[in-house]
């Protein structure tokens, strides 16, 4: 599967992605309209989420914008009516935030679901349905890679929702015939996720202290991760939409670096900050994971999706689009 969507497969489809105006959604949308999808994303631009005016100034007329809740029935409805593909990426991303706010996350990464689900079986029963999870819900590894096969031991808030979103949308594929899969999403990374802050993920971050000159904090640093560019993950998103449903997928990320080796890199990489290593702090050390990398051979023997961005490679793509776009994001 190549990272850019088949016009054969995507022309004249009709798309509807929750979560649209973010770092994911707003690549997956610029995507598949180059490939000929009739495009709507919905997006409630909450100024805590990953959503961003300028990731969709560029593909703004290429697509219908829907500035709503998910939690907004209505909204649904008309996001979904007529859809022949649902990519449900909306969702409360931040881990330490669902730990001090859990009812929020509870609304959003559940409830909220629900809606969407209840809609789309009422209103679009044919559609299909990928739903964008986490590999967080893992918690600890008790074996690296980890496989779909890994007990789920989720180790926050956040986790146990998303968990149960994955859930409601397998339920609703099991009882109703929603065609409904799962994609469980490691460290996404790349041109338009947020820099502001560490909302989103770490990494954002980084880059934006990194291009501005200023030094970063490293937590530990020995921690092992995969990262996937997010050019990999949304070729991911679109082959499990066109695979059989009912399954959920890991989608992995490169070779697995340690924290160090990654803030080197965007140091490096940059040409400007640095970093300054610091005991993790107390709150967030209670939901650490660890080490933790996936193994994607099921989606890979599936679909044929491989990943394709070293994070060398990847990295120097990401800071070099914010080099000249740097103040739009922070």
């Amino acid at each position: 599967m190549n990272h850019a969507a088949s016009k054969s497969s995507w022309s004249g489809r009709r798309v509807a992605i929750t979560g649209g105006a973010g770092f994911i959604g707003s690549t997956l949308a610029a995507t598949l309209c180059e490939a000929g999808a009739s495009v709507v994303v919905l997006d409630s631009f909450d100024p805590r989420g990953g959503a961003n005016e300028t990731n969709l100034a560029e593909i703004a007329n290429a697509m219908r914008i829907l500035r709503a809740d998910v939690r907004d029935k209505g909204a649904i409805q008309e996001l979904v009516g007529g859809a022949d593909v649902l990519f449900n990426l909306a969702g409360q991303t931040s881990h330490q935030d669902s730990m001090t706010d859990p009812l929020a996350d509870l609304d959003i990464n559940t409830r909220a679901q629900v809606n969407i689900l209840e809609t789309c079986r009422e209103s679009v029963p044919d559609i299909r349905i990928v739903y964008a999870s986490t590999r967080q819900l893992y918690g600890k590894a008790q074996y690296l890679p980890v496989d779909e096969k890994h007990p789920v031991t989720p180790p926050d808030v956040n986790a146990i929702n998303k968990i149960s979103g994955e859930h409601y949308h397998l339920l609703y594929n099991r009882i109703y015939g929603l065609k409904s899969s799962i994609a469980r999403l490691t460290n996404v990374y790349g041109p338009r996720m947020r820099v502001r802050d560490a909302r989103q993920m770490f990494l954002g971050s980084w880059i934006g202290a990194a291009l501005s000159g200023r030094e970063f904090e490293v937590w530990g640093g020995e921690q092992k991760r995969d990262l996937s560019f997010v050019g990999d993950t949304v070729s991911a998103l679109i082959a499990i939409a066109l695979a059989e449903p009912g399954r959920i997928f890991n989608v992995g990320g490169s070779s697995p670096v340690s924290l160090l080796q990654l803030a080197d890199l965007v140091v490096s990489s940059a040409g400007s900050g640095g970093y300054v290593r610091r005991e993790m702090p107390a709150e967030r050390k209670r939901i650490d994971i660890g080490d933790f990398y996936a193994d994607d051979r099921l989606l890979q023997e599936t679909t044929g999706w491989r990943n394709r961005t070293d994070i060398e490679a990847g990295l120097r793509a990401t800071i070099d689009f914010y080099r000249t776009r740097l103040s739009l994001y922070l």
